[in-house]
């Protein structure tokens, strides 16, 4: 597990619209573009093999900035294809803040980030004590036919809080800017509540035809 003490000052990041990492959570990732091939290759020399996913948004004038707050992974698994592309899994480690953009002469992004405020990623399994989880799952059953998508209800149903929460948070096709929000929650009840509330707004009115693993 990283410790605070190994959390660098600046880190590589991914922007990514809609891809989602929380802490202690995973996830795939297929990385063919060459400035993040030369990335993976550059954070894998690195002790702590971190990378940061940021949501990107298009601020007025069509200049591509980056949301703040992001969420760093390390990545613990990678296979290369034959044509040299990547497939890689990170795990979540913790947020972050971004305090600047570096300027320099790699092909992809770097950021000064700041860690404070977001320990409690670093700790042990959140809980959440006013988790309604029988609601939860029949909003969440309404939810999965309304939007044309399958899952493993026995695994959903074996899961623990933060595992169910967070992983639903990651693979529910939410808008960009509704997945910072979950992203941003400070804890894993604000985080539940706010997929609640996504969840009973895309029933009064959402509907889509993706299939969620």
């Amino acid at each position: 597990m990283i410790s605070k003490t190994d959390l660098p000052d600046t880190i590589p990041v991914f922007p990514l619209p809609g891809a989602l990492l929380l802490p202690r959570a995973r996830l795939p990732l297929h990385l063919f573009e060459p400035r993040y091939l030369a990335m993976l290759d550059d954070v894998l020399k690195t002790p702590c093999r971190l990378i940061g996913m940021v949501q990107p948004y298009d601020a007025p004038g069509g200049d591509s900035k980056l949301h703040t707050i992001g969420c760093a992974g390390k990545v613990t698994a990678f296979s290369e294809t034959e044509d040299g592309r990547y497939m890689i899994t990170m795990s979540g480690a913790s947020r972050f803040r971004i305090t600047q953009e570096v300027e320099g002469f790699t092909p992809y992004r770097r950021c000064n980030v700041d860690w404070s405020g977001f320990e409690r990623d670093l700790g042990p399994v959140e809980k959440d004590t006013s988790f309604d989880r029988e609601k939860f799952m029949e909003a969440l059953g309404r939810y999965l036919v309304d939007q044309g998508l399958s899952t493993d209800w026995e695994s959903l149903g074996e899961a623990e809080d933060e595992l169910l929460i967070n992983s639903l948070s990651m693979l529910c096709p939410f808008e960009p800017e509704d997945k910072q929000a979950l992203l941003e929650a400070p804890s894993l009840t604000t985080r539940r509540e706010t997929l609640m509330t996504l969840i009973e707004f895309a029933l009064r009115g959402g509907s889509g035809e993706e299939v969620m693993q």
